[in-house]
């Protein structure tokens, strides 16, 4: 399905109206130019799109085909404020961020109670610009144990996409799910009452005399001690 997008030239310092988000177009030996684009219609352009559809861009001399290379958002309403298309050569292979999308259903988490851990969210192509695919998945119904783990090697892409990394990176895993130890249980130490019986005996109360002391008599007047 083409994905088609309008535009506008846009002067240098322009001060645009809210419905519109600046832009620019660059490519290989193709000239930069300034955009103004309607919000609305780029918003439904790249939700479609992404970064990795070809959009035919139209700013007035005819169509051309783009990837949306940036885009800069406001970071308190999350809003377009501005877009960078990519000009490509349809007869020249580039490169692209090709998002993973992750299907079925894992053992090692339906059954052994794990977590899904996704290392990677996209894989780096390198193909031309009219063999981009919307994404790739990945099936994780071959993650059974806590060992599994699918890597780069293990994707299979069509013949006329290859990927840029040299490295059989993971891609995603199941964790085993951790286990929280149970607490022991605290002992609170009660301090013994003054004169309750303890072992062997009672606890004496302040100011009595020990056990086995002798009772000092009291004297008696004129007595020497």
């Amino acid at each position: 399905m083409e994905i088609k997008l309008s535009a506008q030239a846009r002067v240098s310092q322009e001060k645009l109206s809210v419905d519109f988000i600046p832009g620019v177009v660059y490519g290989k030996g193709a000239e930069n130019h300034n955009l103004k684009i309607k919000k609305v219609d780029f918003e439904k352009a790249f939700s479609k799109a992404g970064e990795s559809n070809l959009i035919s861009l139209d700013f007035g001399s005819g169509p051309v085909k783009v990837l949306v290379k940036d885009t800069q958002r406001n970071p308190l309403k999350n809003t377009f404020t501005h877009v960078d298309f990519y000009q490509v050569n349809m007869k020249e292979k580039i490169t692209a961020e090709i998002p993973f999308h992750f299907i079925g259903e894992a053992k090692a988490i339906k059954e052994l109670g794990g977590v899904l851990i996704k290392n990677m969210s996209h894989l780096e192509v390198e193909c031309l610009p009219g063999d981009l695919i919307d994404h790739i998945d990945v099936d994780i119904s071959v993650l059974n144990t806590f060992e599994d783990a699918i890597r780069i090697n293990d994707l299979v892409l069509p013949p006329s996409i290859s990927a840029t990394s040299h490295t059989n990176e993971m891609i995603t895993a199941v964790r085993e799910p951790k286990v929280e130890a149970e607490p022991e249980p605290v002992v609170a130490e009660v301090a013994p009452v003054e004169g309750a019986p303890v072992e062997g005996g009672t606890v004496p109360v302040a100011g009595a005399p020990a056990a086995g002391a002798k009772k000092e008599e009291a004297k008696k007047p004129g007595e020497k001690k």
